[in-house]
């Protein structure tokens, strides 16, 4: 069986755990910020790949990918959003490809 729920980095669990405050601080800033989005949920995660790729912040990637999958992204529409950024950024995006095919590919 496997899990529906995207799964989220090590380093973001470590987090939850062990600043639990914090890290309920947090989820109620991204809640209220996904609140008061005019985006709908496919637009909003295909952006926040782009954003991810920029900032080459791979960690947040397969979670990301997920939620985009099940908002009704495909492939392609998944890899252009994190190479939307190339001319912007540089070919640094490029480096956080891999991990989102292989976890598009992957899950379910």
């Amino acid at each position: 069986m496997t899990n529906p729920q995207p799964s989220v980095s090590n380093a973001f669990q470590l987090f939850m755990s062990e600043a639990p405050l914090h890290a309920q601080a947090w989820m109620a800033a991204v809640q209220g910020l996904d609140s008061a989005s005019a985006l709908d949920k496919k637009t909003e995660e295909l952006a926040y790949l782009a954003v991810l790729a920029a900032l080459r912040m791979e960690s947040g990637i397969s979670f990301h990918v997920q939620s985009a999958k099940q908002a009704g992204a495909s492939r392609e529409e998944v890899i252009s959003a994190i190479l939307v950024g190339l001319p912007a950024a540089g070919h640094g995006i490029t480096q956080v490809l891999p991990a989102a095919i292989a976890s598009y590919d992957t899950q379910p």
